[in-house]
C-alpha cells in the first residue's frame, strides 16, 4: 500500500535561522538516502514557500484565483514523500524519522487504490 507523508512546519523558522535550515537539509538528505535504499521510496519533493502558491476555486462556473495559500496557518506544507509500505505502522515509522517531525508535523495518508477499470479507461483516453 502506498502512503503520502505530508511535511508541515513553520517556514519562517528557516529565514530566522539559516544554519538550522542547512542542518535540517543535510538530515533530509540522509533520510532520503535511507528511504531509497529501503526500496520503499516512490516519490518526494520539497515545495517552494507558500508565498509562491496560487489557490484556484470554481464558483458558479467562474474561476477564482487567489495569490498565496488557501488558509493562514502556523504550519505550512513544505514537502512530501510517497512511500510503499506493508502497513500503516511501517508508514508511521518512516514518518517519525522525517527530520521535520521534530519541529512540525507529518500527516500520513493512504493513497486511494483506483479500480483497474478506471485506470484502463484513463490510459485509453490518453492514447486517443
Amino acid at each position: 500500500m502506498q502512503y503520502l507523508l505530508l511535511i508541515y512546519g513553520d517556514e519562517s523558522a528557516y529565514a530566522q535561522n539559516p544554519e538550522l535550515g542547512q542542518k535540517e537539509m543535510a538530515e533530509y538528505g540522509d533520510y532520503t538516502v535511507a528511504l531509497k535504499k529501503s526500496g520503499q521510496f516512490k516519490a518526494g519533493d520539497a515545495l517552494q514557500p507558500t508565498a509562491t502558491a496560487t489557490t484556484v476555486r470554481v464558483r458558479n462556473g467562474e474561476r477564482l484565483v487567489t495569490d498565496g495559500p488557501f488558509a493562514e496557518t502556523k504550519e505550512q506544507l513544505g514537502g512530501y514523500y510517497v512511500v510503499d509500505c506493508e502497513n500503516l505502522d511501517q508508514a508511521l515509522d518512516w514518518a517519525a524519522k522525517i527530520p521535520g517531525a521534530k519541529s512540525g508535523s507529518i500527516e500520513v495518508r493512504p493513497l486511494m487504490e483506483l479500480p483497474a477499470e478506471y485506470t484502463a479507461m484513463v490510459a485509453q483516453a490518453a492514447r486517443a
